[in-house]
């Protein structure tokens, strides 16, 4: 039977008995003194739970287990030894040499082997540093296997001998721990591991890889599931793609970006919205703005889009290289040819833009029946869901690559349809929009 481990908590405790020599979660030591004492009572008839409580070792907290284990094991060497038999005698007869005085060639040797070690080290953390989240400011740890692979790398580079032992100390890593790992049967375990990960791996790489999109974990997630009906635990790709380095570059926020403190209202159009985006309805939330676009040559196009808040679809969308009025009316008239669900109580919500203070916009604004809500000026939270698109868009097309406006258009149809058909969302069921307004629809 498996002993329980004892909690921090209760190793405090047990060091402070005279009677403990030392303590961890899994074992105790008892002084000398303790075993002799034991078994001087044991003799005499009394029991060892008896023994352990009446020296303020109480069996609730060392465990019963381990009073029956220590109880034996001294009787057992008492009678094959005697009192002899009661001390502990595993640093004269461990087999390792007694502290002395090293020779010079011997600490040169050491700081030698350090000097490489360390050297490895740093290489390594500088290669985690590179992968690592650009967000993240904590300090590096360094897994104990990667600190036993170092050792062994180095060992073996610089032809190190019998450096096992202080090369472990250096990385601060147990000398058993070492040798477990690269024990035979240690390592055939982690080759099988290895060969189901290598599996996983391929399956991961071809979400990633889905449709051009480079994604990261809860995309992976997703996309496995969606399209390809495989289901794997969150944890487990993360755990493969940091093994494999399998990176998703990702959006670093502005430290420096400043939010305008705005309450101003349109004169004309309130914010008849308030950040009320969620409705459970679809076709009743829609948000519209327009992002600009670089590509190839410094060269620059627009987007206009309008966003189903509810669902987050990508209702219209127009792409133009001037940013006149027409970029917002076409996007408006695509809207009434492309989309019947769109509700009679629909408003549509946007910026405080020229285009959408404009009476003709607005007139066609009434004619397509809709109502209007307008943002507190620069005040981007007012219309959050349409910035956050504008994010992803830009972090996950490549509009670097197009050369004319012609190749950007079809970068950004591409992607649309990606992101409305394929590209799931966590909050939508992990479904892509298109989808979940079919959802949406049935249960209505």
């Amino acid at each position: 039977m498996t002993k329980r481990l004892l909690t921090k908590k209760e190793q405090e405790l047990l060091k402070g008995n005279s009677y403990i020599k030392s303590v961890s979660d899994k074992a105790i030591t008892y002084t000398d003194e303790f075993k002799r004492h034991f078994i001087a009572e044991n003799v005499n008839g009394k029991l060892p739970r008896d023994i352990f409580e009446e020296a303020g070792l109480s069996a609730d907290l060392i465990g019963i287990d381990r009073i029956k284990t220590a109880a034996k094991r001294w009787r057992t060497a008492f009678r094959e030894a005697g009192i002899e038999g009661l001390q502990d005698t595993r640093k004269t007869n461990s087999g390792r040499p007694l502290e002395r005085e090293l020779s010079i060639e011997e600490k040169y040797a050491r700081l030698e082997a350090r000097a490489r070690l360390l050297e490895a080290e740093n290489e390594l953390l500088k290669k985690l540093d590179f992968t690592r989240k650009a967000d993240v400011e904590e300090e590096i740890k360094i897994a104990p296997e990667l600190k036993f692979e170092l050792i062994q790398q180095t060992i073996k580079k610089y032809r190190l001998k019998r450096m096992v032992s202080y090369l472990c100390e250096v990385m601060d890593v147990s000398r058993s721990g070492f040798y477990n790992y690269f024990d035979e049967k240690s390592v055939q375990k982690r080759a099988v591991k290895d060969s189901s990960d290598e599996v996983l791996r391929d399956s991961i790489l071809k979400a990633y890889h889905f449709r051009g999109r480079h994604k990261g974990a809860r995309q992976i997630k997703m996309t496995l599931q969606n399209q390809y009906q495989i289901t794997y635990n969150l944890k487990r790709i993360r755990r493969i793609m940091k093994k494999f380095d399998i990176i998703c570059p990702i959006r670093k926020a502005n430290p420096y970006r400043r939010m305008a403190k705005a309450t101003k209202e349109h004169r004309t159009c309130k914010n008849e919205l308030q950040r009320q985006f969620k409705q459970g309805v679809a076709g009743k939330v829609l948000l519209t703005d327009i992002t600009y676009l670089t590509y190839r040559g410094g060269k620059r196009a627009y987007l206009s889009t309008i966003k189903d808040a509810e669902t987050n679809e990508i209702l219209a969308y127009e792409v133009s290289d001037k940013i006149t009025l027409d970029i917002a009316l076409n996007t408006l008239r695509q809207l009434k040819r492309r989309h019947s669900h769109i509700r009679n109580d629909a408003i549509i919500h946007s910026d405080q833009g020229f285009h959408y203070t404009n009476p003709t916009y607005q007139k066609l604004v009434k004619k397509l029946k809709l109502g209007q809500s307008m943002s507190r000026r620069g005040n981007c939270w007012d219309n959050a869901p349409q910035e956050s698109f504008f994010g992803h868009f830009k972090d996950e097309t490549n509009l670097k690559n197009c050369e004319t406006l012609e190749e950007v258009r079809r970068e950004v149809k591409s992607y649309m349809t990606y992101y409305n058909h394929y590209r799931g969302q966590w909050n939508l069921k992990k479904l892509p929009p298109a989808k979940y307004r079919q959802q949406l629809q049935q249960v209505a």
